[in-house]
């Protein structure tokens, strides 16, 4: 018989509860196909029988299943200096068998799991200079805790977050599946381009990283939603600079009003932020393009 074919005792602390022990559950709860049974406690005799614990009780060995981060010395930290919590010691233990695959595994890793494992951790990865903070996915998970009203009932509030949280991480790693797939066929549009500061797709892929690699394309050409766009190239991955914007003239336009200052008939809209304008046909996005080019 199989270690994961049988309803297998988690546990992890009570009281509040925080992002990182929410996905830690869930990444259970997909590693063992929803076959858990979820304690929330800190008492030692109750943790030392549990097949997982993390979390709680002091104590990180992966061979043993116990992902806890909390004692003397914490569990270690990534090359980045970003430190382990629970999350990041289940997903560094389960999070290839979890995807099934390694890269994909280690792409959310840097997307998802290290921002919680660090906010877990007390570390400040945004930098904020200013008074306004990010509301991040931690903060949509903790909207879930009792007020001060409610009283201190957290159990089934936490359980609510594990089934959320096992539905997000199911998401991207599909998302991610499939942006792994689509990688060639951009890679394919790149080399086969005339002209690479202008890569055309033939269709609604997810193109932002893949051609942020190359450092010529300025827009990208792609079919959305029975119209056809061209969209800046960021500067950067997580960044809202473009490379080249599209001309300020067009900002805000639509329509009639746009076709008159672009010369393309059937351009029906460029953003105020110059990154995005809408032809109804590929020959009008391309059209649109090429004179941006020019601006």
């Amino acid at each position: 018989m199989s270690f994961f074919s049988k309803k297998k005792i988690v546990v992890t602390h009570n009281g509040t509860f925080h992002a990182d022990d929410i996905f830690s559950a869930a990444t259970l709860s997909i590693l063992l196909d929803g076959k858990i049974k979820i304690i929330r406690t800190r008492d030692s005799e109750i943790i030392s029988k549990a097949d997982f614990v993390f979390d709680v009780g002091g104590e990180y060995d992966p061979s043993r299943n116990r992902f806890d981060h909390h004692q003397h010395g914490g569990a270690g930290a990534r090359e980045n200096g970003i430190p382990y919590a629970a999350f990041g010691l289940v997903w560094k233990t389960y999070g290839e068998q979890v995807c099934g695959s390694k890269q994909i595994a280690d792409m959310l890793d840097e997307k998802l799991v290290q921002f919680i494992d660090a906010n877990d951790n007390g570390v400040d990865v945004v930098g904020l200079k200013t008074v306004v903070a990010p509301y991040l996915i931690q903060d949509v998970f903790y909207s879930f805790r009792p007020s001060w009203k409610e009283g201190e009932v957290y159990d089934e509030s936490f359980m609510k977050m594990v089934t959320l949280a096992r539905e997000v991480l199911l998401r991207e790693i599909l998302k991610m599946n499939h942006a792994l797939l689509a990688q060639s066929i951009i890679r394919d549009a790149y080399n086969k381009a005339e002209d690479k500061r202008v890569v055309i797709l033939d269709g609604h892929y997810p193109w932002g990283e893949t051609l942020g690699e190359y450092p010529e394309p300025l827009f990208v050409v792609f079919p959305k939603v029975g119209t056809w766009r061209v969209e800046c190239i960021r500067k950067q991955r997580y960044s809202f600079e473009n490379r080249k914007s599209l001309p300020e003239a067009w900002a805000g336009l639509r329509d009639e009003d746009l076709a008159q200052v672009t010369g393309v008939p059937d351009a029906i809209f460029c953003h105020n932020g110059r990154f995005l304008a809408v032809a109804k046909s590929k020959e009008g996005a391309l059209l649109l393009a090429q004179k941006a080019l020019l601006a």
